[in-house]
């Protein structure tokens, strides 16, 4: 296992799996067990990300169906991701505490669909007893399933260039968007990993 940080320091909040994750074979393991879920419309927060607040759903904002998979389904799939998320924190992140806290959420966005700019997590902390400090993105789909639906980040600001079963572990706090699917479908593994609040 090997790791490419985005940025020229050991300390970063941005890095990439430079081998895959999954296969496509476990990709669509993946992919048949979320389809398997009941399907909803993708919600957007209004108020702080992490604390129990209020979720609506804003098509202007926001247009995307997701299913959440139990932990039951996948074990050995949480067991991975967990491992590198642990990897990752240990030698780029630095934060305490963290683990595995929420249910993976299996998204498809077709045609049309996207997800404007948003925070998974805030700098200013939370009340909850633990907060999104990682957040994880997998591509489940074959790039060429598909046309837009681009990952992009704040910083560096460019389009995050995923291939099928590769993923990219970036703070929670870091501004994100996925751009309008032009063709196709976009199938993807969103999750995110907590701890202690951030002191």
């Amino acid at each position: 296992m090997s790791w490419i940080p985005l940025e020229p320091k050991w300390k970063t909040y941005i890095v990439q799996s430079d081998n895959p994750i999954f296969t496509p074979q476990e990709c669509q393991e993946i992919i048949k067990i979320g389809q398997s879920q009941k399907t909803s419309e993708a919600e957007v927060h209004t108020g702080v990300p992490g604390d129990k607040v209020r979720q609506k759903v804003n098509k202007t904002y926001r247009i995307s169906k997701i299913r959440w998979i139990p932990f039951n389904q996948a074990p050995n799939m949480y067991a991975n991701l967990e491992d590198w998320m642990l990897r990752f924190n240990a030698n780029f992140f630095g934060y305490d505490g963290m683990r595995l806290t929420t249910p993976a959420q299996y998204t498809e966005y077709s045609k049309g669909e996207f997800y404007d700019w948003h925070l998974d997590s805030s700098m200013e902390g939370s009340t909850m007893p633990m907060v999104r400090k990682i957040s994880m993105t997998l591509l489940l789909s074959d790039p060429k399933d598909f046309k837009g639906g681009n990952l992009e980040l704040i910083k560096p600001h460019e389009p995050v260039l995923l291939k099928q079963g590769h993923a990219i572990f970036f703070a929670s706090f870091l501004a994100h968007r996925v751009t309008r699917v032009t063709k196709g479908n976009r199938k993807s593994l969103v999750m995110w990993f907590g701890g202690p609040p951030l002191r």
